[in-house]
Order: structure tokens, then sequence, then C-alpha cells
């Protein structure tokens, strides 16, 4: 296997790790999403939530795995051009 073939192969195996790691954290994001929804609902007040910012924190929170998700996408789609500009000065 050339070397241009196998970092093509490498960098398609780093995006799909990316996007099945970011599958737990999604997952997480949504349930304790939920979680806070509920239990604003139930207080009644969204500003009673243990007297704490949660807007910053979930929008950082929900931010990981959506970035992961998309630098993941980007890998596989672009790694023969990822792998042609890693070797573009060695000779076949």
């Amino acid at each position: 296997m050339k070397p241009k073939q196998l970092a093509n192969v490498l960098i398609r195996i780093l995006g799909l790790s990316l996007i099945v790691h970011g599958i737990p954290a999604l997952i997480g994001v949504l349930v304790a999403g939920v979680a806070l929804l509920i239990q604003t609902m139930h207080d009644g007040n969204p500003n009673s939530v243990n007297h704490y910012s949660y807007m910053g924190y979930s929008m950082v929170y929900w931010l990981t795995p959506v970035a992961e998700f998309a630098i993941g996408f980007y890998l596989i789609a672009r790694s023969r051009q990822l792998a042609e500009r890693l070797f573009k000065d060695e000779a076949e």
C-alpha cells in the first residue's frame, strides 16, 4: 500500500472515530437538556434552577459534539485532498 493510500485510510478512520465519539456525548447532552427542561417546567420559574446560569454551560456542552461531527465529516469527505497535501513532495 502506498503512503498516500495509507494516509487516506487513516484520515477516514480518524473521521469515523470522531463521529462515533460524538454520539454518546450528543445523547448525554439531550438527556441533560430534557432533565433541565423538566426541572424548569416543574419549578415554574426559569431563573430558579439552582440560581446558576445554565445557558452558557449548555451552549458549550452542545457545541462540543456538533464540532466533533463536523470535523469527522470534513475529514471523511476531504481525506483524499488532505493526503495529497500531506504527501505532495513525495515521489510515487
